[in-house]
C-alpha cells in the first residue's frame, strides 16, 4: 500500500499536547491527562466546547471518540457523522424514531464500513425496541 493511499484513506493523528495554542485548551494537555480530563466529566459538565474542539483534532482517535461520548447536546456530533470514528459514537446514541431516518441515510450513504454497520445495528435495536413496545402484553411468553 503506498503512503498516498494510507494518507487519503486514514487522517493522521498527533500525539498532544498541541502547541501553540491557548493554554486554557485542553488541546495543550498530554493525553494521558486529557482522557483523565474527559472521563472525569459528569453529566451536565458544560464542557460541550472543549469536547467539539477535542473530537475536531488531530489527535487519537481514542481520545476523540472519548470526547465524542462525553458531548452532552447530541446534535453537535451529527456534523460529524463523516468521520469513521466519530460517527461510530454519533449513531449508537440515536435511538428515537426520528433517529431512524437519519440512521436510515447514514448506512445507505457513509463510505466508512464501521459507521454503516453501527448505523444498521442501531436500526435494529430501534425496530426491536418498537416490536416490544407495540406487541400486546403476554403475547411471546411460552409456557
Amino acid at each position: 500500500m503506498s503512503d498516498e493511499f494510507d494518507r487519503t484513506r486514514r487522517r493522521q493523528w498527533v500525539e498532544g499536547p498541541e502547541r501553540p495554542g491557548p493554554p486554557e485548551s485542553w488541546l495543550a494537555l498530554s493525553d494521558d491527562d486529557l482522557l483523565y480530563r474527559i472521563e472525569a466529566l459528569r453529566p451536565g459538565h458544560g464542557e460541550d466546547a472543549q469536547l467539539v474542539q477535542v473530537m475536531r483534532s488531530n489527535r487519537h482517535f481514542f481520545i476523540r471518540q472519548e470526547a465524542a461520548k462525553k458531548i452532552g447536546d447530541h446534535d453537535m456530533r451529527k456534523e460529524h457523522s463523516h468521520d469513521r470514528h466519530i460517527g461510530q459514537i454519533l449513531v449508537r446514541g440515536m435511538n428515537r424514531r426520528e433517529d431512524a431516518t437519519y440512521l436510515e441515510r447514514l448506512a445507505a450513504e457513509s463510505r466508512h464500513l464501521e459507521v454503516r454497520k453501527a448505523a444498521e445495528a442501531q436500526l435494529r435495536l430501534i425496530a426491536e425496541r418498537i416490536a416490544a413496545a407495540t406487541r400486546p402484553s403476554g403475547s411471546g411468553d411460552k409456557k
